[in-house]
């Protein structure tokens, strides 16, 4: 089958950090985005095998199965179907040659262990998939039976995903038994919403971002201003989900100020054209250290301002 190696993919050794993870995904999705390279199809393509690689690494379960299993690593997330298991049983390949097959209870001998120390092989099949092991052969004991073909209906399957791809919308490749397609997921979504996929639903979570929290549909970021700024006005580049902007600071502004930025926020679900704000939280920043002369100036503004005076 195809495999695609996704720490290549993100650039990544094999014994990359998560944090490492997220780092490198997050410089890759903000170099490939579909906004930064309209029309560029080859762009688009990497953005997807980014996004895929991401999907699979960030999480702790599939990273295990994706390591463990390499090219087979979705078969055996599916439940086993369809799972190549001549890499197992190529180990009793000596005495196949020699014209005998390789009994059920050898086979178990041979992988009873891998089911976690002196486990049958019903044990092995069981914690490789999941669920109760598929009818057995005669010789063979007999586990618990359940199904794992398709899934129900009501099943929860969590998905995460970055904020610029909840901001833009994103696609993820979904696979029920044989079949393999594409679920759209629309922008505008939040952390707990559900997006159906065949039958499957999948619940999706925002992950945080390090310059923009969500509070409903409005976003809120802070800007760092200078002193100077905030004392006789200027401007301040603000970031925003589709690149920065200038915002102008008026005159005498307090730390701590809040400014609104319309239209700038997350769009409705319903309709991605609507969109909630962005709130730019002022941070003034000191010019500190001080030099001699400088501190001499502040001392003399501080005299000359009636409202700056010690506490009563």
């Amino acid at each position: 089958m195809d495999y695609k190696d996704y720490y290549a993919v993100l650039g990544l050794r094999r014994k990359a950090s998560a944090s490492e993870i997220k780092k490198a995904y997050r410089k890759l999705a903000r170099e490939y985005h579909p906004d930064v390279n309209s029309g560029d199809a080859a762009a688009e393509q990497r953005f997807k095998e980014i996004n895929e690689a991401y999907a699979v690494l960030s999480d702790e379960s599939k990273r295990r199965t994706y390591d463990k299993f390499g090219a087979q690593w979705k078969q055996y997330e599916q439940s086993g179907q369809s799972f190549d298991w001549s890499q197992w049983y190529n180990a009793g390949g000596a005495e196949r040659q020699q014209g005998r097959a390789v009994s059920p209870e050898e086979f178990e001998q041979m992988f009873g262990g891998m089911a976690g120390g002196g486990g049958t092989f019903s044990d092995f099949f069981q914690q490789l998939f999941g669920g109760g092991a598929a009818q057995p052969r005669r010789g063979f004991r007999q586990g618990p039976q359940q199904s794992f073909g398709r899934p129900n209906s009501d099943q929860a399957v969590p998905v995460e995903i970055a904020l610029e791809e909840a901001f833009c919308g994103t696609k993820r490749t979904v696979q029920q038994g044989e079949s393999r397609f594409e679920v759209t997921i629309p922008p505008g979504v939040r952390t707990g919403s559900k997006v159906r996929a065949g039958d499957l639903m999948m619940t999706v979570s925002v992950q945080p971002h390090k310059d923009f929290r969500i509070e409903g549909r409005d976003l809120r970021t802070k800007v760092p201003v200078d002193l100077f700024v905030a004392l006789l006005g200027g401007e301040a580049r603000v970031p925003t989900m589709q690149g920065a902007v200038a915002l102008t600071i008026p005159p005498d502004t307090q730390n701590g100020k809040v400014f609104r930025l319309k239209g700038q926020g997350m769009p409705d679900v319903k309709d991605s054209k609507n969109r909630g704000d962005l709130l730019v939280e002022v941070v003034v920043e000191l010019p500190v250290p001080l030099s001699v002369e400088a501190k001499r100036l502040v001392e003399n503004l501080k005299r000359e301002s009636p409202d700056i005076g010690p506490p009563m």
